[in-house]
């Protein structure tokens, strides 16, 4: 169940939102006239979440390029990754 507080809970009781973000790596909705408007959340879970958006969309990547054939045999790919380290 989602967390959902009124805009003024921000500036009457941040620390308290504060703590929550930090203890349970969950967003709280703040809702300014009665509807939606913004998500917060500690540093550490809009890090983790960062890390995900860039994870999925690698591995969307390499989805595509091997349904396009644009692939080579893992050993092939190791031993050109090898030759460029070594010079």
């Amino acid at each position: 169940m989602p967390t959902i507080r009124p805009s003024a809970d921000l500036r009457n009781n941040y620390n308290e939102i504060s703590e929550f973000c930090h203890e349970y790596s969950e967003p709280v909705f703040i809702t300014k006239n009665g509807k939606g408007d913004l998500a917060v959340m500690s540093i550490e879970a809009y890090e983790l979440l960062k890390g995900k958006l860039e994870l999925y969309s690698l591995l969307e990547k390499g989805l595509q390029d091997d349904r396009s054939g644009n692939v080579v045999p893992f050993r092939e790919g190791l031993d050109s990754i090898r030759n460029e380290i070594n010079g």
